[in-house]
């Protein structure tokens, strides 16, 4: 079992050659497959009220953990297949968000950034 991002990489990365599907996995056809899979996570909570969607039930936990997954695997096989670090593109996202949403501006609010410019 895969304990850390390297690891997991490693084994989809694995998992994927052992089936020869690298042929398949084109950036568009994960990234469709991506969207599936993500639209299969806002299924579980498309009817629950706000509260609801804060306390899951553990089956319904295990199955939104399923579809998760699913688009995590995705997301990290598209990373794979454009040669891009998920890792330094979530930090280089995180510093321009902080660009964008200053603290002493933002903080405790979900405006758009662009209301701060």
């Amino acid at each position: 079992m895969a304990d850390s991002i390297d690891a997991l990489r490693t084994r989809v990365n694995n998992f994927v050659e052992e089936r020869e599907w690298s042929q398949f996995h084109s950036p568009k056809n994960l990234a469709m497959a991506m969207i599936v899979e993500a639209a299969e996570v806002v299924e579980h909570f498309q009817w629950m009220t706000e509260p609801d969607s804060r306390q899951l039930d553990a089956e319904t936990r295990e199955k939104v953990g399923q579809e998760l997954a699913d688009t995590f695997v995705y997301l990290m096989r598209i990373a794979e297949v454009c040669g891009i670090d998920l890792i330094a593109a979530a930090n280089a996202k995180i510093d321009l968000n902080a660009q964008k949403y200053p603290v002493e501006k933002c903080k405790g609010s979900n405006d758009k950034y662009t209301k701060y410019q």
